[in-house]
C-alpha cells in the first residue's frame, strides 16, 4: 500500500502527464483558435446557452444578468428573463433548449423549469419538480411538448396546453441527456444504465434501443428525422439511422475519453457538429465518423488552466458554424464544405 504522500505525488505526476498529452494532441490536431467574428453576449460568463436551428436567436443563462435572448441578425439583446423574484440576481438556470421552429424555449435549474414564448418574450408556465432533480430538458415546436429527464431515472413528457402527462420508465438509472423531435412525437433519452432509447411520446412505446458499454452522457436527434447521436463515457460516440436503428458510423478520435457538451446535425445531413467542456468545437462526417475540422473557442477569463465549455453550436450559414460558450462569447467559424 502506498502512503498518502506517495499517492499524492503519483496523482500529481499522472495529472501533469495527462495535461502534457492533451496539449500535445491539441497541437497536432491543427485546431483553429481564431474565430472569424466574436460578439460578447454575457459580461461575466455563462452557465448555459442554446442557439436556434436557423442561427438567428441565442438564449444565454448568464452569471450576473439573468437569462438573455439575443437577436443574432442585429446582434442586439431582445429579452431579459429571470426564474427568480424581482430583485433576486442569483441565477441558477443551467439548462436551456430552443424549439426547432424558434417559437418557444425552456429554461431549467435543478428544481424547476419555465416555458417562454420567443415571439412575445412572455412566460407561459412555471413548474416545480419535487420527486427528483431536473437533469436535462427539451421542447418541441409551438411549445406543444416538454421532455424532462430526471435524477430518479424517470422521463416526463408533458403537454402544457392540454395538461397531458406521460412517464417513461424504461431507464433503470438517472437520466443524463434528452432530446425531442420537432413535432414532439419522438424522444431520445440516455442515462447511467448504458442505454439510449428512442421512444414514442404518444404511447411510451420503445422504437429503438441503443446499447453502449458505459453510461450514456449525451444524446441528440436530427431535426429532419434521419439520425440519432448517442455518446458514452468511454469511447463510444455513435450515429444511428433512426428508421432502421442500425449504426451508421462511430466518431473516430485519438483521446481515450472525449466528453460532449452539445451536438447538432447539419440540414444537408452531411455533418455533425459537437462541442466539449475543454474548448473543443468539432465538425464530423456523418457517413464515415471522421473528423473534418477542430476549433478552440476563447477561454473564459480567469480560468486556470484556461478553458471554456461549449454550450451550443449551430450551422448559422451554409459554410459557417456559430458557438456559444461559458466565456460569454458568440463566435463564428468558417469552414469549407466537401
Amino acid at each position: 500500500m502506498y502512503k498518502t504522500a506517495d499517492r499524492l505525488m503519483l496523482n500529481h505526476r499522472f495529472t501533469f502527464l495527462w495535461v502534457m498529452i492533451s496539449l500535445f494532441l491539441s497541437a497536432c490536431s491543427g485546431a483553429i483558435s481564431q474565430p472569424e467574428k466574436s460578439v460578447r453576449h454575457a459580461q461575466e460568463g455563462a452557465y448555459a446557452a442554446d442557439i436556434s436551428a436557423d442561427g438567428k436567436i441565442s438564449v444565454i443563462s448568464t452569471a450576473q444578468q439573468g437569462i438573455l435572448v439575443w437577436d443574432l441578425t442585429n446582434q442586439a439583446e431582445k429579452f431579459k428573463w429571470s426564474h427568480q423574484e424581482e430583485g433576486n440576481n442569483h441565477n441558477t438556470v443551467g439548462i436551456v433548449h430552443i424549439a426547432a421552429d424558434s417559437s418557444y424555449v425552456v429554461t431549467a435549474d435543478r428544481e424547476a423549469f419555465a416555458l417562454w414564448n420567443l415571439t412575445t418574450g412572455e412566460p407561459e408556465g412555471f413548474w416545480r419538480i419535487d420527486e427528483a432533480s431536473v437533469r436535462d430538458i427539451a421542447v418541441s415546436n409551438n411549445g406543444r411538448g416538454i421532455l424532462v429527464g430526471r435524477g430518479n431515472g424517470k422521463v416526463l413528457f408533458f403537454e402544457p396546453k392540454t395538461g397531458r402527462r406521460l412517464e417513461f420508465l424504461g431507464h433503470q438509472e438517472k437520466i443524463n441527456s434528452v432530446d425531442i423531435s420537432p413535432n414532439g412525437f419522438y424522444a431520445l433519452t440516455g442515462g447511467n444504465d448504458y442505454t439510449a432509447y428512442l421512444w414514442d411520446t404518444r404511447t411510451g412505446q420503445v422504437i429503438h434501443k441503443f446499447v453502449h458499454s458505459s453510461r450514456v452522457t449525451k444524446v441528440a436527434l436530427d431535426d429532419l428525422g434521419r439520425y440519432a447521436f448517442s455518446v458514452d463515457s468511454k469511447r463510444g460516440a455513435k450515429i444511428w439511422d433512426v428508421q432502421s436503428g442500425k449504426e451508421i458510423s462511430q466518431l473516430f478520435y485519438l483521446q481515450r475519453q472525449k466528453i460532449f457538451s452539445t451536438a447538432t446535425f447539419s440540414e444537408n445531413g452531411k455533418y455533425l457538429a459537437t462541442g466539449s467542456p475543454g474548448r473543443a468545437l468539432n465538425l464530423w462526417s456523418v457517413t464515415s465518423g471522421s473528423e473534418i475540422q477542430e476549433w478552440r473557442v476563447t477561454p473564459k477569463e480567469g480560468t486556470q488552466p484556461q478553458s471554456a465549455i461549449v454550450y451550443a453550436v449551430s450551422f448559422s450559414q451554409e459554410n459557417q458554424l456559430l458557438s456559444e460558450s461559458s466565456s460569454g462569447l458568440a463566435e463564428y467559424w468558417p469552414f469549407e464544405q466537401d
